[in-house]
């Protein structure tokens, strides 16, 4: 007989800008005499912050209670607060609402905004700041696009839902197709399939391509327009991986204009620098809706800055 997990329950903190709390399950296996004295070796923040956090009440139990100093540990548990989150240069671009029923919303994302939080980025992402915008707490991303990348993302709106609509980017089944910027070369021969397999490590910055490795993405190249020395591509991913349209244009050797990654590594810029954008744009989003059977096809209103203004951009 299969033996299920608890399940777990709903935070009684509200989100707070836009951001969920931290959510902490107390070890079955635990033999700690206090919540504090697990939560001070496990955090690693020491006994005053976890000290002083739980003399605010900030740290709390299940049923909204706070954790004391003496709160007993309990196995299996969980405990939620909010952190405290270190000042975020704001990204001074709109998000753009596309479509809104109430099984999704489809969000037109700007250059330098991160999809959901993660490292130092996370009042200042397009997921919190959908939450403020449109008031529902619950929405969540279907998938995500580079901080870099602009365009557009799918949200879904009853966490129920979320699977059907993730299943769809997982079984191939949404179309997508990608605007780039980049150098025209008349040596390469378009429209071309680029397959290879790529990987990239966690903590490493660049994704790399295996020569002679199994075939995990494939991206499909063609040259829509050009005007003197760049030419316009439109991108059509077959796979997810990560960075891989920014990969398979740096193979061809057409680098997508203002990466700095691809080909190399370029030197950091403050994080309030937004004059050079990256060059590529999830221009549409194609599916029929797994909830209501709709046919949708979705464009970006947003336009790459290099191609509107090619001949004063700063290349």
């Amino acid at each position: 007989m299969t033996r299920r997990s608890p399940r777990t329950p709903p935070s009684p903190l509200p989100q707070r800008d836009g951001v969920d709390p931290v959510r902490v399950r107390l070890p079955v296996d635990g033999e700690w005499r206090t919540v504090r004295d697990h939560l001070v070796g496990r955090l690693a923040a020491g006994d005053g912050v976890i000290d002083a956090m739980i003399g605010a009440g900030r740290i709390v139990r299940a049923d909204g209670s706070a954790v004391t100093a003496d709160t007993p540990y309990e196995p299996g548990g969980h405990v939620w607060f909010h952190r405290d989150l270190a000042p975020e240069t704001p990204v001074p671009f709109g998000v753009d609402l596309v479509y809104r029923d109430e099984h999704i919303v489809v969000a037109d994302k700007p250059h330098f905004l991160a999809t959901t939080p993660r490292g130092s980025h996370v009042a200042q992402t397009l997921l919190a700041r959908l939450r403020r915008e449109t008031g529902i707490p619950s929405i969540g991303p279907a998938h995500r696009l580079d901080r870099l990348t602009a365009g557009l993302v799918l949200f879904v709106v009853r966490p129920e839902e979320r699977g059907r609509y993730q299943t769809l980017f997982r079984d191939r089944l949404v179309r997508k197709e990608y605007e780039a910027v980049a150098a025209y070369d008349p040596g390469v021969a378009l429209p071309v399939t680029v397959r290879s397999r790529i990987e990239k490590e966690r903590g490493v910055l660049t994704a790399q391509e295996i020569p002679g490795g199994e075939v995990n993405a494939e991206s499909h190249v063609r040259l829509a327009a050009r005007r003197g020395p760049w030419g316009l591509y439109a991108l059509t991913p077959h796979t997810g991986r990560t960075h891989q349209l920014r990969v398979h244009m740096n193979s061809l050797g057409l680098p997508i204009l203002g990466d700095p990654l691809y080909p190399r590594i370029a030197e950091p810029v403050a994080p309030d620098d937004f004059r050079r954008p990256l060059q590529l744009l999830a221009r549409t989003l194609e599916f029929r809706d797994p909830v209501t059977g709709i046919e949708h096809r979705f464009t970006s209103g947003r336009a790459l800055e290099a191609w509107e203004s090619y001949d004063s951009w700063d290349q």
